[in-house]
Order: structure tokens, then C-alpha cells, then sequence
């Protein structure tokens, strides 16, 4: 993994990122933490009491045009930070109580962290990415990660082309969701809480209910049941400046749908409430 020849994520920019080419994702050759937290947000199963050790990255290699950390991942934004410190942050999180070490969008700087993570955290580890990643960066990271937390986006790529400036966002993201799933296997528990395994995060889009489905789908038929975890998400929140249907929330008749195809896929999980749709539940950048 280097930041020379930059092909971390399937955008493959190929830039020198040491000399100052900015790719894709505009970010430096050094990582970027635009906030560390205890995040009390995530699913119970993982935020459990103490909250989650959040590490939001500045950047992102995806630019999804709705998304809700926009402030910090479509310009790239945040205090730089080499190996040693950001092994520290995670280890101050840790000491302030943290369930686990929460990586949010960090594949734009694994040179950096792969260092941070060379000695096992007495805590899991999550990576929490959008999704679409090559597998070969996700195998890079075998035996450092508990937790695979991707977004599963789109089944329906002209979507992803419109939404998020990629065609090929499926087939690369299940690739690597498979490559996760054989690292770290089937979930495990202890407790009430995560310690090993993949959730799969969806976030039901509004007019796009087929779009759900079709994911669903691809899960059920990919996974036994109970192999992998869903997280269905109704947070959806319009961050202006996109057209209908983008510009409202989902509706209940939108969520009840694909939550009844989560079960006829006998997929088991989290769900949300209705009021998770709303940006007080957006970190403050």
C-alpha cells in the first residue's frame, strides 16, 4: 500500500500523492482525522454503552451526491496525522471508554493506518467504508479488522452513475464484501455485542425501493442466514440541492416494503425508526 502511484480504491487515479497529485479523492499523502468521538449512534450491537471510538477521515473515494458528512468527505477536511499519532487517537478513545475503534472512510490513507493497526488494539476494530472497494485493498487488511462495516449502496448502477459518478459500483462492491466475509467469517457475538463479522449497512433511497430489493436479493442469495448482518437505514436526509425524488425523506409505504423483502429474504439485523432521519443525528464537523 503507497501513496505513490495511487491506486487504493478502483478509481485507480494512479497519481504520485508524495509529490502533490491530487486523484480522485483530493487528499495528501498524509491522514487527514477530521474528528474522533465517542459515537453513540452506531447499531447497539456495536455502539453498546461506552459508544463506538469514532475516527471520521476527511475525504472520500466515493462523493455520493446526498452524503451526510459532505463537510468533511467532498472537501477534503481535517488535522494531519502520521502512524504514531493516529495510534494514539485510537488508543485516548479507548481509554476514554470506547467499545471499539470505529475507522469511518478510511481508505484513502492506508499507508498511514495500516502502520497504526500493526500492533492488535485490546478493543475490535471496525472499517467502516462505502462499499466500493477493491479486494485487494480490503485483503491488505487481513487479521488487523474485527468488523466489516460496507455500505451496500446500489444493485442498479446507472443509479450509482447518477448518484455517485461510478457504473461499476456493484459487481466491485460485492467483490469485496465477499473478501471481507471470508477474512473475518460468519458474525460472532459475546453478549449482546459484535466482536467479529460483517454487517452490511443499506440505506433505502427515496423512489428507489427496487434498488433495495434487488440488494437484498443479492445478500439472501449470497449468505445463509444469519452469516451476515443488515442494517436497513430510513435516515435518509436531503442536503439540498438535488432534484425529486432526492429531495425528500422516505416514506413509510417506502421503508414497510423493504423491510417486509428483508424478511422474506430471511435476513436478520437492525432496523430504524423514523426519526433517525434527521440531521441532529449528523456529527458536527
Amino acid at each position: 500500500m503507497t501513496y505513490k502511484n495511487c491506486n487504493l480504491c478502483p478509481r485507480s487515479c494512479g497519481v504520485d500523492r508524495t509529490a502533490g497529485q491530487l486523484g480522485f479523492c483530493r487528499c495528501p499523502d498524509t491522514a487527514l482525522v477530521a474528528k474522533t468521538m465517542l459515537h453513540h449512534w452506531e447499531e447497539p450491537a456495536l455502539a453498546g454503552p461506552g459508544g463506538s471510538g469514532a475516527i471520521f477521515f476527511g475525504g472520500c473515494t466515493l462523493g455520493c451526491k446526498f452524503c451526510q458528512n459532505g463537510a468533511i468527505s467532498h472537501v477534503p477536511t481535517g488535522a494531519p496525522m502520521d502512524s504514531t499519532a493516529l495510534r494514539r487517537e485510537m488508543e485516548n478513545l479507548i481509554a476514554q471508554g470506547a467499545e471499539n475503534i470505529d475507522l469511518v472512510t478510511p481508505t484513502q490513507f492506508l499507508p498511514t493506518l495500516l502502520p497504526a493497526l500493526e500492533s492488535p488494539l485490546p478493543v475490535p476494530v471496525i472499517y467502516n467504508c462505502g462499499g466500493y472497494e477493491k479486494a485487494e485493498t480490503i485483503r491488505a487488511l487481513s487479521g488487523k479488522i474485527d468488523i466489516y462495516l460496507p455500505d451496500l449502496k446500489y444493485a442498479d448502477n446507472t443509479l450509482a452513475k447518477e448518484l455517485s459518478g461510478i457504473s461499476d459500483y456493484f459487481g466491485v462492491a460485492t467483490d469485496a464484501i465477499r473478501e471481507m466475509f471470508a477474512q473475518v467469517g460468519p458474525v460472532q457475538w459475546a453478549g449482546d455485542k459484535i466482536v467479529k463479522g460483517v454487517v452490511i449497512r443499506h440505506l433505502i433511497l427515496p423512489g428507489h425501493v427496487d434498488n433495495s430489493l434487488k440488494v437484498l436479493d443479492w445478500i439472501g442469495e449470497t449468505f445463509a442466514p444469519g452469516q451476515v448482518l443488515v442494517s436497513l437505514m430510513r435516515q435518509y436526509t436531503p442536503m439540498g440541492g438535488l432534484s425529486a425524488p432526492m429531495d425528500r425523506r422516505i416514506t413509510d409505504e417506502e421503508y414497510d416494503a423493504v423491510l417486509s423483502w428483508m424478511y422474506l429474504n430471511d435476513l436478520e439485523g437492525f432496523t430504524q425508526e423514523s426519526d433517525s432521519a434527521d440531521s441532529t443525528y449528523i456529527p458536527e464537523f
